[in-house]
């Protein structure tokens, strides 16, 4: 990433900043089962253009946190989801609930790589986790989302097109946190 990709004007992805869960693939997801009904992880691989096996695991976390359910279905291996019948409405307290289901499943994820690391071939057994404290303003923390957004554009479509990967190519859970640190109360206590 370079200087002017950090000073290029602000360009925001649909959705961004919107109040929208953040993972696209579960957006996605949720707003097709609204719109069809009932899918299954092929149907909706299909529609959607990611792998069946993504679709399948996101439509099994979003049931694991109760807000999809299995569909009423006759046996075999299909296994259609729909929108949770009572499940919160969409705004609101709902998006703040998916926010952290998604920052629930990253930290369950990291936990999994720090316990198994060993586990990987040589080349893997490192990450590249990093924090930093940067003084920004609002208009530059979007600058600096979109430029880290931009970066990882080029390898998006890997998941849909296998043939694109590198031979060695493996997934990589790729998470970027910006917000404001918000400064402690002189009592030490929680803020009101």
């Amino acid at each position: 990433m370079t200087e002017d990709d950090l000073n290029a004007p602000a360009r925001r992805t649909a959705g961004a900043g919107e109040g929208l869960p953040e993972h696209e693939v579960r957006t996605a997801l949720l707003d097709l089962l609204a719109d069809v009904g009932t899918a299954t992880a092929t149907e909706a691989a299909a529609r959607l253009g990611y792998s069946s096996g993504l679709c399948s695991f996101h439509l099994r976390q979003l049931a694991r946190h109760g807000y999809i359910e299995e569909a009423p279905h006759r046996g075999g291996r299909a296994r259609p989801w729909r929108l949770r019948r009572g499940a919160p409405a969409a705004g609101g307290a709902a998006e703040e609930e998916f926010s952290d289901l998604a920052r629930g499943l990253e930290d369950e994820s990291w936990q999994r790589w720090l316990d198994r690391r060993g586990e990987a071939p040589d080349g893997w057994r490192h990450d590249e986790a990093f924090s930093a404290v940067a003084y920004l303003t609002p208009e530059e923390m979007s600058r600096v989302a979109d430029a880290i957004r931009r970066t990882l554009a080029p390898y998006q479509d890997r998941e849909q097109r296998p043939l694109a990967r590198p031979e060695d190519a493996r997934p990589v859970a790729l998470i970027t946190r910006l917000f404001p640190l918000l400064p402690q109360p002189a009592d030490g206590g929680d803020a009101d």
